[in-house]
Order: C-alpha cells, then structure tokens, then sequence
C-alpha cells in the first residue's frame, strides 16, 4: 500500500520510463540440484517457476480467450465500460499513448504467468495483474520521489510490513517475485476489510483510512457499501484524491485494451516468461564472479535479481541467487573453481587522521557515494566533517563496484532533496501532480518539484518511472 498517485499516467505523459534490460531467453525454473514441476504456495519465491503455456487452464487470460471478439475477465469491467473516466482512459490510452502502451503491456508479458499464478493461489482475480501497467508499466526499478519503489510501488514501512527485506545489501521491493508476493497478500487483506476488489485497490493507492472515511460519510448515496459501485460513488463526490479516484477507471481501461489489442491496433508479442535456476552462494559473494560462474553476464544476473543493490550479495549469510535456466547443474563447482581474488567482494582500510570520503574515494578509485553506501555508519568529527579515525571502512572492488546500483538508502521514506515527507507530498498532490527525480551518479541531491496542466481531461499523475545507473568503479 502506499498513499500516492499511480506512475502510469506520468510515464505515458512524459515517455521517460525506460526498458528493461534484455536477458536470454527464460524458460522454465528449477533449484539447484533437480527439476521442478512448478512453485506451490508454500514455495520459496526463489524457487523454480513454471513456464505457463498459452491456452492451458493457468494461461494468461488474455491468450486463454476464445477469440479476440470475445474476451473474458474475471473482473467486472463490462459495467463500468462506459463510465466517463474509464472512457476517457480507453481513448487516451489507444490514441495518444498507444505506442507507450503497447510496449509497457508487452514488458509485462514476461511476469504475466508469475503473477497471474499468485493472484490464483491468493484467491483473487487474474486480471488484478493489470495493476502493475498502472502502477508502474511493469519496471522493476519504478522511483517515485516519495520513495515509492517497483512494479507495486511500496513505501519503505509497508515494504516491511508485507514481509519484504529492505536493507542497504536488499531491497525485494525490486523482485519481481517477492514483491508480487506482498501485493496479493495485501490485496486480498484489504478485498477481507472492504470487500469489493475496486475499494481495494483505492484503499491500496490512497489508504484504508481515507476509503473507510469516505464509506462512512457517504453511507446514505451507497446502498451496497461493498459493491465495486461504492468506488465510483466516492469518486463522483469528488472525495477521493485525484491520483485514487483516476487508479481504478486506469486498471479497468488497462484490462480492456489488452484483452482485445486487436481492437485497438496494437500488437503485443509475448516476451519469455521470467524463469531461473536458483543456487545458494556464500556471503559476500560479487554479482560478477556470479556470473562467470554461471556462463552469464553480470547484466543478466541483475536482471534476474534487481533487489540486489550493492553489486554482491549480503555479507556474513549464505543467500539464494537466481541464474538463467539451465545455469543451476555444475554452477557450485564453477563457482569454487574461480580465482580467490575474484570471488571477493571488498576491502577494509580503517580511517586515519584527516581522512575524508572523498580522499579515500580518490586514493582507492571508489565513487563516493558507494562508499557512503558501504558503510552507512561512518562517524565524522562535528566541527571537520572529517572521518573519526580508527573506523574500519569496506570498500568495494572494481568489479563489486561497477555492478553495484546508485540509489538513495531504502530506509529513507522520502526522496533525497525532497522538501516534503510523504504526507506532505500526499497532501500537496491533490493540487499539484508529482514528479520523479533521477538518482544522480555521484550525488543524488537534485530537488524534485511539481507541476501541473490545466484540462477538460481527468488529471494524471506525472511521475516517472526511472531505472538506477550503475556505479563506476576503478582498478582496486
């Protein structure tokens, strides 16, 4: 849950989102040492997937349909069809924004099979997927400026909340799975309190509390308090946030235009599911020697598992990696096999009179901020801003470095250089649109601001959904 207004609109507006990278082909999962025949709920997320065949009884809805003249949903879209803002959203979406909405449907095809299977092992609707064009075009690495991250947008207290590591090694509101994971759990947590899938997903975008409220206070003009008309009802009041009351006739549009692309003129192509192996690798392990070990590139593996942030996976635990298919059988005894020196991942150096980050980042040929981000502890001396001496500082290697993403702490609620916490920004929205801010290279300190048009047109929210950069590392 987060209480903010949804990126797709702002990522249609602007254009600025941008594409995932482009890994081999996937095909279906398996652990380490033996096949699997697909994930039960019980299942790890890091575990085998299955590969969904188009036309079987788990198929993506949208291929299962019995032709492009007569698709089904298992949400009640048909009803609303010709509610104004969903009408306005359907011509917006295959008129101007068309291109942009292809391609994002078409991102989303390769976790189409994910997380329909979830929403079926969590007893909701298949079609909620179509929250995640919504919330953020289906990009792993959606940044809002209130610190809203991945395809569901999670806030960092929620993100936790839900059961998602969020540590400055991990932030698994980047996985594609586990995030997936928390979105069905909270969505089927918030349908049990308001028990229509519409309020849902309004109480998700803009809070239980707001959505209770507005129940309440509207109780005389809404005879079925649980009916997925309730929504609409709040919404024609004008009391919902502008960012809530456009989520819902969004999530219905997005459904209709991709059930019948066709209708629209757009040609969607089924991207490879996302599919892996998984292997276990010591603590400390680098994303590169990852994937030598694995025959891959060091892209590839952090395209498989975008929640790894420092280039490495966490010190001092074993931790579950994933691999391209069919990477898993012999990859231990690869990995073993590798040079000492490229199987390590830092360097300590302590701190001596005088130092500064940005002497040690010159000395050793490490960005600053990933210093910074290595060690989030480092005491400086209050009148020099100089590092205390005797701290044991860890330094990344090139290669650490280089695969290591340049983004803000993910215990921060808020965007670096942001005046407004995320209340305040909640509350400034409801005059003014937000606008996303671009993790810099070296200083993520640039402000982000807001704006807006005047229009005839429901509002849209103008944030962008952007991709971190990698940080550079030298020789160490």
């Amino acid at each position: 849950m987060r209480y903010l207004s949804p990126l797709l609109a702002a990522v249609v507006l602007a254009g600025c989102a941008t594409r995932p990278v482009t890994v081999p082909a996937p095909a279906p999962e398996r652990a380490p040492a033996m096949r699997s025949s697909g994930p039960s709920a019980a299942e790890s997320d890091y575990s085998a997937s299955t590969v969904i065949p188009a036309g079987s009884a788990g198929a993506p809805a949208r291929l299962a349909a019995a032709s492009p003249d007569s698709p089904r949903w298992d949400l009640d879209v048909r009803s609303f069809e010709t509610n104004e803002r969903v009408a306005h959203y359907v011509d917006y979406f295959t008129g101007r924004a068309k291109a942009r909405i292809a391609e994002r449907l078409q991102r989303g095809t390769r976790f189409e099979p994910m997380i329909r299977a979830k929403l079926r092992e969590g007893g909701l609707p298949e079609d909620m997927y179509y929250l995640g064009l919504v919330e953020s075009g289906f990009d792993n690495h959606a940044y809002s400026r209130a610190a809203a991250v991945g395809m569901w947008q999670f806030m960092t207290g929620t993100g936790r909340d839900a059961g998602l590591r969020i540590d400055p090694w991990v932030d698994e509101r980047r996985d594609p799975v586990r995030s997936t994971s928390a979105f069905v759990r909270f969505i089927k947590e918030l349908r049990g309190q308001f028990g229509s899938l519409y309020l849902a997903a309004a109480a998700y975008n803009g809070g239980p509390n707001r959505v209770a409220r507005g129940l309440a206070m509207y109780a005389a003009e809404v005879p079925n308090p649980r009916s997925d008309s309730a929504f609409f009802v709040l919404a024609d009041r004008d009391y919902l946030r502008n960012e809530t009351r456009e989520y819902v006739p969004q999530l219905i549009a997005a459904a209709l235009i991709a059930k019948q692309p066709v209708r629209y003129g757009m040609e969607l192509a089924d991207l490879p599911a996302f599919s892996y192996d998984s292997v276990q690798v010591p603590g400390s392990t680098p994303v590169a020697a990852i994937a030598r070990a694995a025959g891959a590139t060091p892209a590839a593996i952090l395209d498989l598992n975008p929640q790894l942030l420092r280039g490495m996976t966490p010190p001092r635990e074993a931790y579950l990696v994933r691999v391209p298919m069919g990477a898993g059988e012999g990859f231990r005894a690869a990995l073993d096999a590798l040079p000492e020196l490229a199987r390590k991942a830092t360097r300590v150096v302590e701190s001596k009179k005088g130092d500064t980050v940005g002497g040690l980042a010159e000395a050793y040929g490490v960005p600053a901020p990933l210093i910074e981000s290595f060690n989030p502890g480092l005491r400086r001396a209050k009148k020099s801003g100089r590092l205390v001496p005797g701290q044991q500082i860890l330094l990344p290697t090139s290669a650490v470095a280089s695969a290591a993403l340049n983004v803000p702490d993910p215990a921060i609620e808020r965007y670096p250089g942001a005046t407004a916490t995320a209340k305040k920004v909640e509350a400034a929205e409801r005059v003014a649109p937000r606008k996303v801010a671009r993790p810099r290279k070296a200083s993520p300190k640039k402000r982000s601001g807001a704006s807006s048009k005047a229009g005839a047109r429901p509002k849209t929210s103008k944030s962008k959904a952007t991709r971190p950069r990698r940080g550079r590392g030298s020789r160490a």
